[in-house]
């Protein structure tokens, strides 16, 4: 992770100030996050030996509300990718109308290389150490890369045994027994799939001949590769962390999920996991189908219609970005393109549909959670998806209108959308026009 991630997010807030009519007072509550902590977390290991792991908790901005933002496991992790995912929640949640700031987590570690015992025992240490830091009415994590219901479970367990009372509305993306939301773990793919079907219709083309390449085939990625194989279109490559495969025929979503899903659980921690197989499954037989082995590199350059980067951050860059192909780029990963490599694909006429926007299901079934939590009143899945679908579509037609009608790209409108609501938020309790004014 580069030191300058920081510095690039910032400069979208830039873009976005030339559109808009702001008080100078909220540019510069922007410029620095509110809070940031830095903290060590010593964990005992299986073999008996200590390791301190180094933790990170930002809070960015919250006159808006408590700040919300999701922890990750990820040995880049640092202070600087925190502050900048802190920055761009902190932009997802307005552009939502979600009434959060941002926040993020994380610690720098590969998770795969520890057991079972010894992340329960890292999570719980995490939140010993950020408990003063976090809360209901101040700021609640959430999962993100590598972490999941269980490790949020164990971080809610251990704020409440700290709190002494049963605190559920502390962290979201639990597990449904402990006060978690239906439709949560599918969430950010399933707001991501409603961003998609509002926009192509817009340019009529034909689902089964809208060809598609998903980078990052985690939680989110298999999600919404499985719910656009299922709506028709055609989704032709898919990768992980270790390389990807292409089929130019369509590759068959639901048997290489079945496929991952049923040979995940054979590997044991820290050994070598399975690449992903192109395999197409009758009943319990699954049969390897041709196909091609490409790199996430190879991927990105795919000539189709739609691209979605759906792993880590700075993917699209200023040495790759003339060699895209695709027509449309759907961002489910945080900042996957960088500033520069924006301009390059504007200039081309790819249009580029921002993390910001796309993949903010997540964050709106977060707070979906978090409301349940506070009233003890729990809804059903079709009222979640129903709520959620709602929410991002309107959304997205609200930033496509100022796109359209100011000329600039769909980011640059998102962030413009975000901007006038946060400023409405900094206006309401005065500004420097206000105690000037006479």
């Amino acid at each position: 992770m580069t030191e300058s991630l920081f510095s690039e997010a910032t400069q979208r807030l830039e873009e976005a100030l030339n559109y808009v009519s702001i008080p100078e007072d909220v540019v510069e509550h922007l410029k620095y996050p509110k809070h940031s902590l830095q903290v060590s977390i010593p964990v005992r290991m299986d073999d008996g030996s200590l390791e301190i792991f180094q933790g990170y908790r930002v809070r960015y901005e919250n006159t808006r509300g408590p700040t919300k933002g999701g922890v990750r496991y990820h040995e880049n992790v640092s202070m600087d990718e925190v502050k900048s995912l802190a920055f761009w929640m902190t932009f997802k949640c307005a552009a939502l109308d979600i009434p959060f700031g941002g926040a993020k987590g994380g610690i720098a570690l590969n998770p795969k290389s520890l057991s079972r015992l010894e992340l329960e025992r890292l999570s719980r240490g995490y939140i010993d150490a950020i408990a003063d830091f976090i809360g209901p009415d101040v700021d609640i994590p959430a999962p993100d890369m590598y972490t999941n219901q269980m490790i949020m479970g164990w971080m809610m367990d251990q704020y409440s045994i700290i709190k002494r009372q049963i605190t559920r509305a502390v962290v979201t993306g639990k597990p449904i027994s402990m006060g978690g939301s239906l439709g949560r773990d599918t969430a950010t793919g399933t707001g991501a799939m409603a961003t998609i079907e509002t926009i192509m219709p817009r340019f009529k083309p034909l689902r089964g001949d809208t060809t598609v390449a998903i980078q990052g085939f985690g939680n989110v990625g298999s999600t919404l590769a499985r719910l656009m194989c299922e709506l028709g279109y055609r989704v032709v490559a898919v990768s992980d962390s270790k390389g990807g495969i292409f089929s130019r025929m369509g590759l068959d979503i639901p048997s290489i999920i079945k496929y991952k899903q049923a040979n995940s659980g054979q590997v044991a921690n820290g050994s070598k996991s399975q690449s992903l197989q192109p395999v197409y499954c009758e009943g319990s037989v699954c049969n390897v189908v041709e196909h091609s082995v490409i790199t996430n590199e190879e991927l990105l350059e795919l000539d189709v219609d739609i691209l979605v980067p759906a792993a880590l951050e700075n993917q699209i860059t200023i040495h790759n970005a003339d060699r895209i192909q695709a027509r449309f780029i759907f961002e489910v990963a945080n900042g996957p393109t960088t500033p520069e490599a924006d301009q390059i694909l504007n200039k081309r006429g790819i249009r580029v549909f921002p993390d910001i926007l796309v993949n903010a299901g997540g964050v709106t079934v977060s707070y979906f959670e978090w409301v349940q939590n506070r009233s003890g009143l729990y809804w059903s899945l079709d009222e979640v998806n129903s709520r959620l679908k709602e929410r991002m579509v309107r959304e997205t037609e609200s930033i496509w209108a100022i796109a359209e009608s100011k000329g600039i790209p769909m980011r640059t409108a998102a962030y413009v959308h975000a901007l006038d609501r946060i400023g409405e938020a900094i206006r309401a309790k005065g500004t420097r026009d206000y105690y000037t004014s006479g």
